[in-house]
């Protein structure tokens, strides 16, 4: 597989970037930057790889219109059912489809969690978490969360019965994380240059640590 060509690097504070499910080119990606968006997240897929979902050349046109990149996974139909096996393979596909992407070891890939059933159990849930973030950690990438509306756990479960490091806060009104925070904070949503995104700024969290993207060698 082709590594996309680029490095690792931890996300400065107060940057502006936008995820968004529209496959992006050069050219768009090249407004965005001109716009003041620092960077991109786009989504990967569930199971195998779907063409509308991130592959190898637009990874590359938007780390060549200097945006950083990351992946973040689909997430499940609405009142899905979380358990430890189906982390499990829903990690590896991520993992497989980031690698097949071209994205290095060391990026963050993130878990969507959100629309779980409601009566889903708490155990259940950390169960698929941890499995999801064994997966991905295991051949080299950096397990990410964002939280979701109906993600289920509270705040002191996202901190203390997780194995995540790095959180994403959504739009939606969501626990905090408790003792740490999050690394990245969902904003507005809105069309802009005819794609619908929704707004992100990083920040550091209380221990100060960042979300780790790819951005364009220097």
């Amino acid at each position: 597989m082709t590594t996309l060509t680029g490095r690792v690097q931890a996300a400065p504070t107060g940057l502006i970037g936008f995820d968004t499910d529209t496959k992006l080119n050069l050219s768009i990606a090249k407004l965005f930057r001109q716009s003041g968006y620092q960077f991109c997240l786009r989504y990967i897929s569930l199971n195998a790889e779907n063409s509308d979902d991130l592959d190898e050349e637009e990874a590359q046109a938007i780390l060549n219109a200097g945006l950083a990149l990351m992946p973040v996974q689909h997430v499940r139909y609405a009142g899905w059912l979380p358990n430890a096996i189906l982390g499990t393979q829903t990690g590896q596909n991520a993992a497989d489809n980031a690698i097949h992407v071209g994205f290095p070891a060391g990026v963050n890939v993130w878990l969507d969690l959100e629309g779980i059933d409601p009566n889903a159990a708490p155990d259940a849930v950390i169960a698929y978490c941890n499995s999801w973030s064994e997966a991905v950690a295991k051949v080299g990438y950096v397990p990410g969360l964002y939280v979701g509306a109906n993600s289920i756990l509270d705040s002191q479960q996202l901190y203390a019965n997780l194995k995540f490091q790095h959180y994403w806060h959504s739009l939606s009104i969501v626990p905090n994380v408790a003792v740490r925070g999050y690394q990245m904070i969902q904003s507005d949503g809105g069309t802009v240059h005819g794609v619908g995104i929704d707004k992100n700024l990083t920040q550091a969290d209380a221990d100060r640590t960042q979300v780790q993207w790819l951005i364009q060698a220097s």
